[in-house]
């Protein structure tokens, strides 16, 4: 599936929850490579074993997972020559009896979860090396009867040290009043006796070291020397012994190589699933039914992540394909979409959901989603250039069997144009075939949905006393924004939300059939919006010529007036006249918030002032700094001494 719309989704956030639970590396890789699959007998599978581990555990089952400790370490040196020590084959002796364990285990579990049972037979105990390696090797250590060899060698080591042991006793008892303390000591592997500096000479021997004061001389007596000596050469044979047992020990674990790595496979298949059952637990997740017929059925489906959320239903498949969903700001559109959208991917990766019972889902071959802004200060994208950016590789990967979720669609951009350009896109994903979940404010795509075969409405209810989201969906039934109302409860001032009320009764008003009149202002209204998207660049011839036809526009010869839109020639540029023309011909305008100075030749008229903006409209708001448009309003109520407003010469 598209790894990018995963990622928005948090699938990999899922993943990360679901591998807190592993207890092997080898769990752990597997949950990384974790991904949802397209093949329903394989998802079948998985969520069947999932299911059979988890009703283990429910019954309070203890299972013998091995945490694979120190076999990652053993099975990388596999064929390097390497000399195991006698931890690395304790690890392998523990690994071997938990496999043991586990088999046995799974064995007794045949009836109650036969699936995942199954695994546990291809187990391979290696009896031989785990019980050679268990006589050789004993707390660690490598045991005296691990060879002839080395049992004799120790015993004459044993005869050595004892044999020094009472030398130096001896040495110790003859010297007992210069010595600095009554202990021996080893320096360099070789036995010593602490002899007060001063005396010594005393003391027939080999000074091999001394102490930090320099109080204190380390002797080692010419009596110990050879027996010393004797020594060293037994523990070079106890070594040469101790490698023949650990390079036969090796030996053997390299004939099993494979062996082991079966084994090791086994378990982590065994942690993998286990994972699953115990994140399953975590979230109150359970099995539901899949199909590949289209029909998805999502009862009481809850995101992972949102511990408190209102449990969202919704269905598709059945009469249509495809959801316009609408209703207000925060009231929960995005997550309806984000939860389907990771529970589809969970279903699809053989995972448990927090679902109710009676849910189905679909299998898709694809599922591509657009939430988010998308904005990118790097690729300088906006929201809507980010979105129309994957709308694109929708339209491309679009069809049967692929899940499009898309979240405030054509947001960001002119209305006028915005639900246009929704509806086109919305037609053509539905003639390919796609099934389609999509969030929008757009009112004309409630009338949309109504209308069309394969699409139905669905709202997020909002209680309209209290003015707070209910989260719940609706199918059937388009909702509404409740903007106005929400703004007036956040504080706005009352005379603007009645301004807003008229002006959205005379918008309703004026639509209708279009006449000329209707269509000039339609045109107007674009080109206002690419006036203020610095139109200029890329002009539509076409907008001016349907606007003239519409209403004609200014006659360069009677000058320009402050708040007309002119179009500067020279700079492929459109911009607001904000001084008029001077007796040199010059005119003042400023072109997205830059104040120019050009001559009246170089400008054609764009738009009267009397279309841009409604009569008796104050100007300082685009001209004015907000900083001078505060001193100013204060100027106006009385005089501030040291208050001044400094104007460039261009201004003037």
């Amino acid at each position: 599936m598209n790894l990018e719309s995963l990622s928005t989704l948090g699938y990999e956030d899922i993943k990360k929850d679901v591998a807190r639970h592993a207890v092997s590396y080898e769990g752990r890789r597997m949950v990384s490579e974790l991904s949802p699959m397209t093949y329903l007998p394989a998802i079948h599978r998985a969520m069947d074993e999932t299911e059979e581990a988890k009703e283990l555990l429910e019954r309070g089952a203890s299972v013998p997972l091995p945490s694979l400790e120190g076999i990652e370490w053993i099975m990388s040196l596999m064929g390097t020559g390497y000399l195991y020590n006698e931890q690395d084959f304790t690890a392998i002796v523990t690994f071997l009896n938990s496999c043991t364990q586990l088999r046995k285990y799974m064995a007794s579990k045949e009836q109650i979860a036969p699936r995942i049972a199954a695994y546990g037979a291809s187990l391979l105990e290696l009896r031989q090396v785990r019980e050679e390696i268990e006589r050789c090797i004993r707390f660690g250590v490598i045991d005296d009867q691990a060879s002839k060899g080395l049992e004799r060698v120790r015993k004459k080591l044993a005869v050595a040290k004892e044999r020094l042991q009472r030398k130096l006793e001896s040495i110790m008892s003859r010297h007992q009043s210069i010595l600095q303390e009554n202990l021996v000591s080893m320096r360099g592997g070789r036995y010593v006796i602490p002899v007060k500096r001063e005396y010594h000479k005393q003391v027939k021997g080999s000074v091999l070291d001394q102490s930090t004061s320099g109080q204190t001389v380390f002797v080692e007596p010419y009596e110990v020397a050879a027996l010393q000596g004797e020594l060293e050469l037994l523990a070079a044979d106890e070594a040469r012994e101790e490698s023949i047992i650990l390079s036969m020990l090796s030996g053997l674990v390299e004939q099993e190589q494979e062996a082991l790595r079966i084994n090791i496979e086994v378990t982590g298949t065994y942690d993998f699933i286990f994972a699953k059952a115990k994140y399953a637990r975590t979230l109150g997740a359970r099995k539901v039914a899949l199909n590949e017929r289209g029909f998805l059925r999502m009862n009481g489906g809850r995101h992972p992540e949102l511990k408190d959320m209102v449990p969202v239903s919704l269905e598709f498949g059945q009469g249509y394909k495809s959801l316009i969903v609408t209703g207000p700001n925060t009231g929960g559109k995005t997550v309806v979409l984000k939860t389907l959208g990771l529970l589809t991917a969970m279903v699809q990766s053989g995972l448990l959901v927090p679902v109710e019972e009676d849910s189905d889902f679909t299998v898709f071959s694809d599922m591509i989603s657009v939430i988010g802004d998308g904005q990118s200060l790097t690729q300088s994208l906006s929201t809507f250039s980010a979105q129309m950016k994957s709308i694109e590789g929708m339209l491309r990967y679009a069809g049967r069997g692929v899940l499009l979720l898309i979240d405030e669609l054509a947001a960001g951009t002119d209305p006028g144009e915005g639900f246009a350009l929704s509806i086109a896109i919305l037609e053509e994903l539905n003639r390919r075939g796609a099934n389609i979940i999509v969030t929008t404010h757009f009112s004309e795509l409630k009338v949309f949905a109504a209308s069309t075969p394969g699409f139905e409405n669905a709202r997020m209810e909002f209680d309209k006393d209290t003015l707070q989201p209910l989260y719940r969906l609706t199918i059937g039934e388009a909702g509404e924004s409740y903007a106005l109302q929400i703004a007036e409860k956040l504080g706005i001032p009352a005379e603007v939300i009645r301004r807003s009320h008229q002006l959205v009764v005379q918008q309703r008003e004026q639509q209708g059939p279009e006449t000329a009149a209707g269509r000039g202002k339609g045109i107007r209204a674009y080109a206002k919006h690419e006036l203020r998207r610095n139109p200029g660049e890329d002009k539509p011839a076409r907008v001016e010529e349907e606007a003239d036809s519409a209403k004609d526009n200014k006659n360069p010869s009677s000058g320009f007036e402050i708040g007309d839109a002119v179009y500067v020639s020279s700079l492929n540029r459109t911009g607001i006249v904000y001084a008029k023309q001077d007796s040199m011909g010059i005119v003042g305008v400023m072109i997205q918030k830059e104040k120019m100075r050009f001559n009246h030749k170089r400008l054609k008229p764009y738009l009267s002032k009397d279309e841009l903006y409604p009569e008796d409209y104050d100007f300082d708001i685009i001209f004015e700094t907000k900083e001078d448009r505060k001193k100013r309003k204060l100027m106006r109520k009385r005089h501030v001494e040291g208050l001044s407003i400094i104007r460039t010469d261009e201004e003037d």
